[in-house]
């Protein structure tokens, strides 16, 4: 009498459960860099207790050495309203967050301002400026 076994071994490979670890990964990775603060510049905001919150299109920053950074691209003050421009593209209603350190003297603030201005007049849209500040304590 001869005995065969019912369970055969199969020499496949089922690889479902790997691409369902694959996307957990995937989904984990993405969460958690979202969560990284997008500030690459270290800045000490001036406190406000307003909480106007904006699409920001272009980020410029004013560091404490008082240079200038048109989205993490350093600038110079001849060169602020070419990269603010080439950065807004064709949007005609952009929103242009400045992030400047506390110390900086009022002057540097207001050569941005100046500079979307200078925008805004060529090209007869309406870019607004917006200060980005730290929440009081």
């Amino acid at each position: 009498m001869a005995i065969k076994s019912r369970n055969k071994v199969e020499p496949t490979f089922n690889s479902s459960s790997m691409s369902d670890l694959v996307f957990l990964l995937l989904i984990f990775f993405m969460l958690t860099s979202t969560l990284v603060a997008p500030n690459a510049i270290k800045l000490m905001l001036p406190s406000s207790n307003s909480k106007t919150m904006a699409k920001q299109t272009v980020t410029v920053y004013i560091n404490d050495q008082y240079q200038y950074f048109v989205d993490d691209n350093p600038a110079d003050e001849t060169q602020l309203t070419d990269l603010i421009n080439a950065n807004i593209g064709n949007d005609s209603q952009a929103t242009v967050v400045l992030r400047s350190d506390k110390t900086v003297p009022v002057q540097y603030v207001v050569n941005v301002i100046d500079a979307v201005n200078e925008i805004n007049n060529a090209t007869g849209n309406n870019h607004k400026v917006i200060l980005a500040t730290s929440p009081k304590k």
